[in-house]
């Protein structure tokens, strides 16, 4: 399988650009290929989780054949950001050396407004599906985080998922949870073909995807003092996760089914 193999790894070369303010200071970087990336650092403040959950969440959306930009590795290293006038980014730079993960940059994308695009039925139902198995709770009106580029719909920003792994223990308890945060989801409405879209998915979406996947992020990532530093650890649990949402997709299906009939 090769879905994973082509991750690049990128040098970055120039901080550009804060992409707004707010607590993970995300940012538009150069890398050494010359590209512009939409950066995320793993010295914010949710650290290198919120980098996890972005890599699984968008090569879990990749699988699915959903648009995603380009997800790379993108390295800092020692001496980068020392010229950096400002002081809280200066800080944030330090404290981000190593490996960080960045998404290819959308020039001139504008961020997805439900009023102004009509989605197809099943494109929605896909992408609240998706956000159903990674119990993602950052796809609302208010920050959908989706992007129309060159009259595609691209997802973004995916480091809300997997939010078990802020309170490490409640891992067993929330694999089985129905999600009933799928009531916020922007897309709720549109998604007129869910259990379609359960269908479609559980046939692109395998086992032995998702395990690429894990075993995919880099070890560096995956030392939490929850599990004693044991990156293999780590690896399981999140297999073990994500396996078992899939395999048990019918809780999540059903609530977002009872909750569209709710709101429409």
């Amino acid at each position: 399988m090769t879905m994973l193999s082509g991750i690049r790894t990128i040098n970055v070369t120039r901080y550009v650009t804060p992409l707004r303010e707010g607590g993970s200071l995300p940012a538009i970087a150069e890398g050494d290929d010359g590209f512009l990336y939409a950066l995320k650092f793993r010295g914010a403040g949710q650290g290198v989780k919120a980098l996890v959950a972005e890599f699984i969440g968008g090569a879990i959306a990749k699988a699915l054949q959903l648009k995603v930009p380009e997800i790379v590795f993108a390295n800092l290293d020692e001496a980068f950001g020392r010229t950096e006038p400002d002081e809280e980014i200066q800080d944030l730079l330090k404290s981000s050396q190593g490996l960080n993960i960045a998404l290819h940059y959308l020039s001139g994308a504008i961020t997805f407004d439900p009023a102004v695009s009509e989605i197809d039925p099943m494109l929605a139902s896909k992408i609240v599906w998706l956000d159903g198995l990674l119990m993602n709770m950052d796809r609302t009106p208010r920050n959908t985080n989706m992007l129309m580029w060159h009259k595609e719909l691209w997802l973004i920003d995916h480091g809300a998922c997997l939010y078990f792994h802020h309170h490490w223990d409640s891992w067993k308890t929330q694999k089985d949870s129905a999600f009933p945060l799928i009531k916020d989801h922007v897309l709720l409405k549109a998604a007129a073909a869910l259990t379609e879209a359960d269908e479609w998915a559980r046939q692109l979406l395998s086992e032995d995807m998702i395990r690429e996947m894990v075993d995919s992020l880099p070890e560096t990532w995956l030392l939490y003092e929850e599990t004693g530093s044991d990156a293999s650890l780590a690896r399981q649990v999140y297999k073990d996760f994500l396996i078992h949402r899939l395999q048990h997709s019918h809780l999540f299906l059903k609530q977002a089914i009872h909750a569209r009939s709710a709101a429409i």
